[in-house]
This record gives structure tokens, sequence and C-alpha cells, in this order.
């Protein structure tokens, strides 16, 4: 099963998927790229997704390109910033955050 990556660009989209996130799980990635451990990340994320657009929302930052949102999500959710994260987001609060290689599927299952 295929993610369907929602680009996130700006504050105002950051907060529109915690207003989501109460109908609905989200999930967020942030991602470097230019860090081949980010890549990896993703692949392996991407490889073993085997969740519906209707179970989880799948959202992704490229945080080189857009920092000052990638600290506005640190700041809201409380998580330290980390490069490549994955940050679940349920009633408009964040449940679950990995990075690096601890990202993957079951943990987002777990969360859900």
């Amino acid at each position: 099963m295929n993610i369907t990556w929602q680009p996130i660009t700006t504050v105002h989209d950051v907060e529109a998927i915690i207003e989501r996130s109460k109908t609905v799980p989200c999930f967020i990635l942030k991602h470097s790229t230019r860090c081949p451990i980010s890549s990896m990340a993703m692949r392996r994320l991407e490889s073993s997704w085997d969740l519906a657009d209707t179970q989880v929302e799948t959202y992704y930052l490229d945080l080189i390109r857009y920092r000052p949102v990638s600290n506005f999500i640190a700041d809201e959710f409380g998580v330290r910033h980390e490069s490549p994260q994955a940050l679940f987001i349920k009633n408009g609060v964040c449940v679950h955050n990995a990075s690096h290689l601890d990202i993957n599927v079951a943990d987002v299952k777990k969360a859900a």
C-alpha cells in the first residue's frame, strides 16, 4: 500500500493538522532531504506501510526547506527537534514520536 503524502509548508498547515487529528489520526514525517539516514528511514516506512488513508492521514515536511515550520512543530508538541522525526497526532496531541531508525509502522499502529 502506498503512502499518500500531503505536504506541509506553513504553520497554518500544522494548525489544520491539529484540528484534523480530532477526527482522524495524523502522522507527520519530518524529513531531511540532505541526510542519508532520513532517506533510509523514509524508504523503510514506505516499504512496510499497510494502513489505509482512512485510518491515518500522512503528512510530509521537508525540514531543510521549511525549518521554521519544523521548529513550530517541535514547540507546539513539546518534542525535541530531530531529523528524521515522526510524530503521531491524535486529538490535537502528539501521542508518539520517534526519530532516525526507530521510525516504524508497528509503533504507528500501536499509537492508532
